[in-house]
């Protein structure tokens, strides 16, 4: 893992290297003060040189004016290359997050994704630029110490230098503590942004139904969960920063009990004494940063596995000879195609050795109780699932030796559940080609029959529709969605209950545009109200044992089977 982390910095190692070269000229400039007090105390003052010392306190000033500029680089430039190493792991997660399997979204909470991609990146960049610069400014500080304390009595610093492996150890050792405790917080804030997520996205069903207390309470349990989870953490970082801090003044204690022994018995001078005080003082910071480092190295690292347990989920894959698909005629075959979710082996098969051809230009549509998998049969086609048995063919060949992309391309899908992102018209309607001319876009919309309405709108196609496209009623979301198909101008066509949720009138209005859309196309209709689909080409009844009737609406109503029953009972409602 550290060497994954690692590569990051790679496009950024020029400022990398600027940033440990000022951090190294940092914990040199520090060094300096200690060893020119002591010859101040020791030889300036003794000899009244006055002049001496007056270079050093000018040289001191121009050391510390260095050190001014030195930190201002770290703090400035330092940050900026955390950033931007947490915006490259950003983009890394979210592209890999573009290719994995509907599976992995149908079980995993938006708000724990998104957890993981803000919050636990956030953590690394503050890794990415902190880690490298503590450990280096702590190393140089420590040994360049060590080195100049031991010229002065080795003994002396020995026995001071011994009481830091035990405040290493301590801080080791309490880290293990922080470093569940750091995971669990982590797993409770995406349990609680996936539930804040999903109570403002129910918002309007919440107040319809008057359970805004309900979803407050859920709200409340999570979050109790959380400062559970976080008041633990905050105990065991007590523990390890309050027994550090102990630590620190027991080498204190040490050093001035050593030293003053040591001077008593003139074995150091009192400038030494001086100068181990400071120094002491002053590696007593890397001490601190080394210590801190573990927190931010728990939580970075923390972070960062979360990122690579989402980078290891396993992205769509096309077969090693796939090719790109152009446009196709649109002929579709199922051949034993058998298929379950994953969620439900114990279940058994959604679709069983079902064989179905579909001609190309032709306009299907599949009807049947609920749980026959119509609208799965559909998702198999565009490859959103894989199959666990037979192949799909699409003009004789099988949709697996074509690469995902290409194949996508060729297919337009209208759902009942309409999806507008969070912008204008224009952007939404542009999603079925982004290089989509104005001209074309306007086109579009003529075409589903919502350009009228656009131009009434102060704004037009720059009006903002807010999330989810509710600023709209529920005809114009999905006139939109048919303008963006019209964009798109695919061959195959997908409208899975694409009126359901629409009353008749408009659902008449909208049916007219969907008509005109499937002209031309290979069309697969889903549909409960079966007069929407009583001239499509075949009518196919499937239900939980697979097709059970195939053929146009009269055959199906002399055949006086299930079709015959469904379409009885919808004319008499």
């Amino acid at each position: 893992m550290i060497r994954k982390f690692v590569r990051y910095y790679g496009p950024h190692k020029k400022l990398f290297a600027a940033d440990m070269l000022c951090a190294f000229l940092v914990a040199v400039c520090n060094m300096f003060y200690p060893m020119i007090t002591r010859n101040i105390i020791s030889d300036m003052i003794p000899n009244r040189n006055l002049r001496l010392m007056s270079f050093w306190f000018v040289a001191l000033l121009g050391i510390y004016v260095l050190k001014y500029f030195l930190n201002y680089f770290i703090q400035y430039q330092g940050h900026v290359m955390g950033v931007r190493i947490q915006l490259d792991i950003r983009r890394d997660a979210f592209d890999h997050l573009q290719r994995l399997p509907f599976t992995f979204f149908d079980k995993t909470k938006t708000g724990t994704i998104m957890s993981r991609i803000i919050n636990d990146t956030m953590e690394i960049s503050e890794l990415a630029h902190h880690g490298p610069e503590d450990i280096f400014i702590s190393g140089i500080m420590l040994i360049g110490s060590f080195l100049l304390l031991c010229r002065m009595n080795i003994l002396l610093t020995v026995i001071i230098f011994a009481f830091v492996p035990v405040l290493l150890t301590f801080a080791i050792r309490k880290r293990r503590k922080l470093s569940s405790a750091s995971m669990q917080t982590r797993v409770e804030v995406g349990e609680v942004n996936a539930s804040l997520e999903n109570s403002i996205s129910g918002v309007r069903v919440s107040r319809a139904y008057e359970y805004s207390e309900h979803e407050a309470e859920k709200f409340r349990v999570g979050s109790e969960a959380y400062a559970s989870a976080r008041s633990i953490y905050y105990k065991r970082m007590a523990e390890f920063f309050s027994g550090t801090g102990l630590l620190m003044d027991l080498l204190m204690l040490v050093t001035i009990t050593a030293g003053g022994i040591f001077t008593y018995y003139d074995q150091i001078t009192v400038a030494d004494f001086t100068a181990y005080l400071l120094f002491v003082g002053l590696f007593t910071e890397p001490l601190k940063k080394l210590i801190n480092f573990t927190e931010q190295l728990q939580n970075g690292i923390t972070g960062f596995s979360r990122i690579q347990e989402l980078m290891a989920e396993e992205p769509e894959q096309d077969s090693p000879n796939a090719r790109v698909l152009e446009r196709p005629k649109g002929a579709i075959t199922f051949e034993n195609v058998t298929f379950r979710y994953e969620d439900d082996k114990e279940e058994g098969n959604v679709l069983s050795n079902l064989n179905l051809t579909i001609q190309a230009g032709e306009t299907v549509a599949l009807v049947g109780p609920s749980g026959g998998g119509k609208s799965t049969l559909c998702h198999l086609i565009p490859r959103f699932y894989e199959l666990d048995g037979g192949r799909i063919l699409l003009d004789g060949v099988d949709i697996r030796d074509y690469t995902r992309l290409s194949l996508r391309r060729q297919i337009g899908i209208v759902q009942q559940d309409t999806f507008l992102f969070t912008s204008t018209i224009r952007d939404n309607i542009a999603y079925g080609s982004f290089a989509a001319t104005e001209e074309e876009i306007r086109r579009a919309a003529q075409l589903a029959s919502i350009d009228e309405y656009i131009q009434t709108l102060p704004d037009g196609y720059d009006t903002f529709i807010g999330e989810r496209g509710i600023m709209l009623s529920g005809g114009q979301r999905q006139r939109i969605s048919i303008a963006r198909i019209f964009l798109k101008n695919p061959p195959i066509l997908i409208l899975d209950e694409a009126t359901s949720a629409l009353d008749n009138a408009t659902e008449a209005q909208i049916q007219q545009a969907l008509d005109q859309l499937s002209e031309g196309r290979t069309t697969l209709v889903v549909a409960h109200r079966l007069s929407t689909v009583r001239n499509a080409d075949k009518i196919v009844v499937l239900t939980d044992q697979g097709i059970a009737e195939s053929g146009s609406h009269q055959e199906l109503l002399e055949t006086r089977g299930i079709y015959h029953s469904l379409w009885n009972a919808q004319q008499s409602d």
